[in-house]
């Protein structure tokens, strides 16, 4: 599956970059045998990331078993931040998680208590000591993973395997990549064999534990949302509040999601197409839905043979544009960088928006995406199968759909043997805010639909019509107003026994280009909000 990130923990990619990965910048213990007793103390120091800083942060290590079966045995290290309560109303820990996996968590916390502020929730962000980390092998937390740091770089062959040429390369590579993974430190070979979500959920028990906390509140977006359900499932007396926005389905993990994920970006980025279209005055890429689909795919096709700046081919093609599948509030700039391109042959902006992606240079967080999705299940052993499956997703969604297959493919040769899928079991959880759009494409709504089931103490907020992914606390007051009034009092919407989902929000408005007349009438689809988004959000991630 591509990877999943909140919106609130990125940044605006085109308009210039922060990293959501920083040091520690405290004093660890670098011992890799020590008592489980001793993996419960964390010291503390200050933090190197200037968003940390700014909100006077706490950053130090957690030492916790590699494996969790052993647990006298070799120790990793956590990186941890701290944002402490400022209200008189102390309500606990509340561990926060942006997904992936692979994501860097450690300073989400900044990202999340200054949007309550600014929107006068500041009892919701005060009465929390606010906790990010890195998940273990991300990040800061010691050892990250790597595996090739050159994987994705430009300019790659072709992802559709049309020639056998092709199908070697891409099923060469894969199976190099998932070797070099294991061909690193021992360490590093050591914790592949325990990388699962099960695994991170203990991890964030032994978090609970050093802060010497009985409860906790969680936050998790996207992939945080499955590391949320296991959570809940193996320590359900130790949840207090739970927020999960964008929910995966826990019945598809991982292989099924894939596919079902190919199908649902290939119809987001056709609403794109529509969106463009209708700016046509503007972007100057047709009139037509179908006319600037046509122009995506014939671009993609010359771009085989004559790369945009000789790096942008077919394949940085689609990975520069799919964030427009993800976030709507990326469609303004990506449109310009479609525009630049077809209208100007201005390369700049296609090859800056590539080199923003989340591909070149994010090894570690493409390592432990492999390393987590490929062990917390068994995936497919034939290739036959793959194939068979990929190309009848490609007949109907041909935007992704084997960029997702390659993303994936180490798995077919993973270093670590898989484990079995959880059994997700929400009915130890006393409360939980569920949240999506009804149109996620990294998360299909239906997962929050099922979630919602299985959480019979749940309520599900949905935004229909949406296509954003993961995007609570930026900026519209019906979603947040809701996280803040469950974050203060614990009051969730009523639930509605019959219904599909229990409170509904607009979800943003679409953007709209400066000074831009739309070809036809804009009718608004939803009631205007009452504040705008708070800034662009452009993960170029899978």
């Amino acid at each position: 599956m591509r990877r999943m990130l909140s919106a609130a923990a990125v940044v605006a990619v085109i308009a210039g970059a922060l990293s959501v990965t920083a040091s520690a910048g405290a004093a660890a213990n670098r011992s890799t045998k020590t008592s489980a007793r001793a993996a419960h103390t964390i010291t503390w120091g200050t933090c190197s990331d200037p968003n940390l800083k700014g909100l006077h942060a706490q950053c130090g290590y957690l030492s916790v078993p590699l494996d969790y079966s052993n647990p006298s045995g070799a120790h990793i290290q956590l990186a941890v931040s701290r944002i402490r309560h400022t209200s008189r109303h102390y309500q606990g820990i509340l561990l926060t998680n942006p997904g992936g996996p692979g994501g860097s968590g450690l300073n989400l916390n900044a990202f999340l208590i200054p949007v309550l502020k600014q929107e006068g929730f500041n009892q919701a962000a005060g009465d929390y000591d606010w906790i990010g980390f890195d998940p273990r092998g991300v990040g800061s937390s010691k050892p990250a993973i790597t595996c090739v740091p050159s994987y994705f770089h430009p300019k790659r062959p072709n992802y559709v395997p049309i020639s056998q040429w092709l199908l070697n390369y891409w099923r060469s590579s894969s199976e190099s990549y998932a070797n070099a993974c294991a061909t690193k430190s021992h360490l590093q070979r050591q914790l592949l064999h325990n990388m699962t979500t099960r695994d991170a959920a203990r991890d964030m028990n032994s978090i609970r534990e050093a802060l010497g906390q009985k409860q906790m509140t969680y936050y998790g977006f996207s992939y945080g949302t499955y590391l949320g359900q296991e959570y809940s499932t193996m320590f359900p007396s130790h949840v207090r509040r739970l927020i999960m926005d964008s929910n995966v389905d826990p019945r598809h993990v991982w292989y099924k999601a894939n596919l079902e994920q190919d199908l649902a970006f290939n119809r987001n980025e056709n609403i794109w197409f529509g969106w463009l279209a209708k700016y046509n005055n503007v972007y100057h890429l047709g009139s037509t839905e179908k006319a600037v689909q046509h122009l995506f795919y014939g671009t993609e096709q010359r771009l085989k043979k004559h790369p945009a700046g000789g790096q942008v081919g077919p394949d940085e093609w689609v990975d520069a544009l799919l964030p427009a599948g993800y976030y709507e509030q990326t469609w303004l700039q990506l449109g310009q960088v479609f525009s630049d391109w077809i209208n100007h042959h201005n390369a700049k902006p296609l090859i800056a928006a590539y080199r923003s992606s989340d591909a070149p240079g994010n090894d570690n967080g493409f390592a432990v995406y492999n390393a987590v999705q490929c062990t917390d299940v068994q995936w497919p052993t034939s290739w036959d199968k793959w194939s068979s499956d990929n190309w009848k997703i490609y007949s109907k969604a041909p935007f992704e759909t084997w960029a997702n297959a390659w993303y994936n493919a180490p798995c077919l040769h993973w270093p670590a043997p898989a484990s079995h899928p959880t059994k997700v079991n929400g009915s130890g959880v006393k409360s939980a805010l569920l949240i999506d759009e009804t149109l996620d494409a990294a998360t299909p709504f239906e997962g929050s639909e099922y979630v919602r089931k299985i959480f019979p103490h749940s309520v599900l907020l949905a935004e229909p019509g949406g296509t954003t992914h993961a995007d609570s606390l930026f900026g519209d007051l019906c979603v947040d107003g809701t996280i803040a009034r469950y974050l203060t009092t614990g009051a969730l919407p009523s639930r509605k026994p019959g219904a599909n989902w229990d409170k509904t929000c607009a979800p943003l408005p679409r953007p709209v280009p400066s000074g831009a007349t739309p070809m036809r009438p804009a009718t608004p689809r939803f009631a205007p909000r009452q504040m705008a988004h708070l800034g662009l959000p452009a993960v170029f991630a899978r």
